[in-house]
Order: structure tokens, then sequence, then C-alpha cells
């Protein structure tokens, strides 16, 4: 009898001969040669030579407000309280009934030898202005939040989709077989919303999804072995596994949720070992960890992130993503009640771990190739909400790339007089994905899985390098 599946029956059916004549067409094309590699996550060669070799995103989860941090506009102070001209022409803003524009209280300063202005909330950062490509023309789809947070990660406002850690692990594997090459370091306050679909592996097998590291504790969650169970006697186990696996595999085609589980045994078995020698900060030096601000409780938590994301990098991991913010409220970057409230808090708290990281990097020889990405999933309104604070806006906000195979110093795009709609330079989320990838060494036009009948891109069928960055 035939197997359920349609493939199990074309496998199977002519008592096997079908399955015979497959696997012969296939050796002469060379396909069980391509299919023997060890492991999903072995290094690739990039599509060309970059001076990128890891990736660490900075995820401000919540939206921060890009005229309060990056993005200064004299004419949104200057008619402080009157109503957004032009209302009628955006009626999705419309709907949300935003109150009357909001000046910023922040001040700006004109920082290195660039001379842009960043807000008083990142002094640290503004020092470090020079190293650092900001790209205030940026815009997205979404007013919401979920289908922000996906469409930064994953390029899709819809869940199901490959996260960009999940493409950078399949494109080029990872340099260390002892960790995984896709991290994800949460706050500390929780997740942000829609949960593990951000740094989901989609319809790609389990094996490039995002692993979550902790910062405190055991750096994963059930990883040591059930008490009493030696190391050999796990080691057995896997064995057995692994031979009770190749029984199976000649009898029909390859499952590769299957073979991803195999994987992940493995790799646990691997990360007893190097998962928590890769977060443990006892040995880095007091000037390390006052660099990072762990000496102040105030930016100690994702300086933390911050520094296990260098070492996790250094440690050949080839994509690390940290999120300031969590959960719900103002204890993300939302900032809906009181926008100076809440970015002082969160500014406060990254500004210093962030400016440590470039320095640290800088210092070691590694920001040349390691790209740094900082983003929220959107920006907020130059509109006031409940007086004092800002609505979501997806229209016109600011990223900012550092680091392998950026120039920095730069500015790159505009939004209108009152920062709500990019306007010149316009980097839509496709763009930006693409970007990262090619200072990877990708082209996100041959970067692609296959899957419901046609291949699939994380840029899907959109996307343009950001070449003044390059």
């Amino acid at each position: 009898m035939a197997g359920h599946s349609r493939r199990e029956f074309l496998w199977e059916t002519g008592a096997g001969f079908t399955g015979t004549a497959l696997t012969w067409l296939l050796s002469q094309s060379g396909f069980f040669a391509n299919a023997a590699e060890v492991s999903p996550l072995a290094p690739k060669k990039p599509h060309f030579a970059a001076k990128a070799k890891s990736c660490i995103f900075l995820f401000m989860y919540g939206g921060p407000s890009q005229v309060d941090t990056w993005d200064p506009k004299p004419m949104l102070n200057k008619y402080h309280g009157e109503p957004m001209p032009n209302l009628e022409s955006d009626p999705l803003l419309k709907v949300r009934k935003p109150g009357t524009l909001l000046g910023s209280t922040r001040k700006f300063k004109r920082y290195g030898q660039s001379g842009i202005e960043v807000s008083d909330l990142y002094p640290h950062l503004g020092e470090r202005i020079d190293d650092i490509a900001l790209v205030r023309g940026t815009w997205a789809d979404s007013f919401a939040h979920g289908s922000g947070l996906l469409q930064m990660n994953t390029g899709f406002i819809r869940q199901g989709y490959p996260s960009l850690g999940s493409w950078m692990a399949y494109g080029l594997g990872t340099e260390n077989q002892n960790l995984p090459a896709f991290v994800v370091l949460l706050d500390h306050r929780g997740g942000p919303i829609s949960g593990p679909p951000n740094w989901s592996s989609g319809f790609m097998p389990a094996a490039y999804q995002g692993t979550q590291f902790r910062t405190a504790g055991d750096p994963v969650l059930f990883l040591e072995p059930p008490k009493g169970t030696t190391r050999e006697e796990q080691r057995d186990q896997l064995n057995l596994l692994a031979k009770l696996h190749q029984l199976r595999r000649p009898a029909g085609p390859e499952n590769s949720e299957l073979n991803a589980r195999i994987a992940s045994y493995e790799l646990a078995f691997r990360m007893q070992t190097a998962a928590p020698e890769a977060v443990d900060l006892s040995k880095e030096s007091e000037a390390t960890r006052k660099l990072y601000g762990i000496d102040d409780e105030r930016t100690e938590k994702f300086g933390k992130k911050c520094l296990i994301a260098r070492r996790l990098i250094e440690r050949g991991v080839r994509f690390v993503q940290l999120y300031s913010g969590g959960g719900h409220g103002d204890d993300n970057w939302d900032a809906h009640g009181n926008v100076d409230k809440n970015h002082e808090h969160h500014c406060g708290s990254t500004d210093k771990p962030i400016a440590g990281l470039l320095d640290d990097l800088k210092g070691r020889g590694l920001l040349d190739e390691t790209l740094i990405v900082w983003a929220g999933e959107f920006g907020r309104t130059p509109t006031s909400q409940s007086r004092t604070g800002r609505d979501h806006s997806p229209r016109g906000f600011t990223t900012w790339m550092a680091g392998g195979g950026v120039k920095g110093g730069q500015v790159i795009g505009a939004t209108d007089d009152f920062g709500y709609a990019a306007v010149e330079g316009k980097v839509h989320v496709h763009d930006l994905h693409a970007t990262i990838l090619h200072l990877m060494g990708m082209n996100h036009l041959q970067l692609t899985y296959f899957h419901a009948g046609r291949n699939m891109r994380l840029t899907d069928v959109h996307g343009n390098v950001i070449e003044r960055l390059l």
C-alpha cells in the first residue's frame, strides 16, 4: 500500500520503480552531492565579497519618535498647537483623530565633522555620528504594532514568512557550529507583539529560526540534561537517534522538519558548553563593563545585551537581534501619553550601551566587519495625543546603520516640514532589507527559497539597494 502523501505515493508506486528511476535521475544531476551537506548552518560563500560578516540589529520596539531624536523640525515648533495641514490627503491618519501639531521640547546639537544634528536624548551617540548613516526617509505600510513589527522583521505584514535573521542563516550559514546562527535577546519586560513569528523561519526549515538567549541565569532554557544523565549517556542517545534516523531515510523523501529537529538536538548538545561561556561576562574588564554602562542601574540591562552581542559575533554568530522595550505601554517606546517621559527613559537606557558597542567594536577592529542596524517598527506623528504624547506613523521615520560597508556621517532622505511623511530619498522597508543583505554580500534578487509554487524573497517583488549608504 502506498503512503498517504503524494510524495510517498510517487515514491512507492509500481513497487518502487518510480522511486528508483527518480533516484537515478537525481544522482545523474548531482542532486545527492549537493544534499550531502552535514549541517544546514555550515558556512556558505556570499554572492560577492563584502566587508560585513555579521549583523547586530538593535530593535526599538514600540516606535521611536523621529522628530524628538534624529530629525529636527523647526517648522513643527513654529506651528505648535495648530491643526495638521493637508489632513484630508491621508484618510488613515484622519480616522485616528490626530490632535494638533506638537512641537518637540528637545534641543538639537550639531556633532562631529559631519555637523549632523542629534537630539539631547542621545548625547553619547551624537558623539559617534560620523560613524552613523541616518536614513531619515524610511517608510513602512502599517499603523499597527503587530503588522509593523512583522514587516520590519520579515518584509511582510502577515505571519508565516522567514525573518531577516533566518534569511541570513539560510544564505550564509554560520562560522561557529557550536552556537546558533541567529540569536535573539529580548527585553527584560517581555517580548514584542506577535512574539516568535518575528524571529521565525516561516516556511523554511526550523534550523534557520532565531534562538532566544537570556542575559541572566541559563542562557537557553532547558539546555541542561536531565538530572543524573551524564554527557556520555547523552552522546549515546544522540548516536542511537542518528542511526534510527538513517534507517528511516531511504524509505521515503526527505523530511526537512525532522532533519532540522535532529540537527537541533546535536546543536543543543554542543551548546551546553559553548552558550554559557559566550554569555559569561565575568571575565570582561571593569573598563569594558563601564563602557557599556553595566555599572549603572539605568543602563545595566541593555548594556549587558550589547556586550553579549559583541561576544556572540566574536564567536562567529551571524545575526544577533536585541530588543529595547517589552510588554505594553511605557514599558516600550509606544509614547501615547507623554513622549518626553517615555523617550527620556528608553533613550537614557540605550544611549551609552549602543555608543559603547560602537566604540568597543571599533577598538577591536570589528566594526568594519560588523553591520549595526537601529530601527523601530515605525515612527510617530508630529501631532499630539493625550496632549503630550504621539501616535504611530509609518509614513516617515528614521533608521540608521553603521559599521560593515556603511559610509557614516551622512543623512539619506528627508521628511516634510513637520516630520510626518518621507518626501525625499524615500526608503521603504524592502529597500532597507535589500541594503542589509547587500552589505552582507548577498543579492536580494538571488537569495530565494522555493515555496508555494514560486521562488520567495525577503523583499518579495520589491526592494532597491541604497547606493548612497555604501
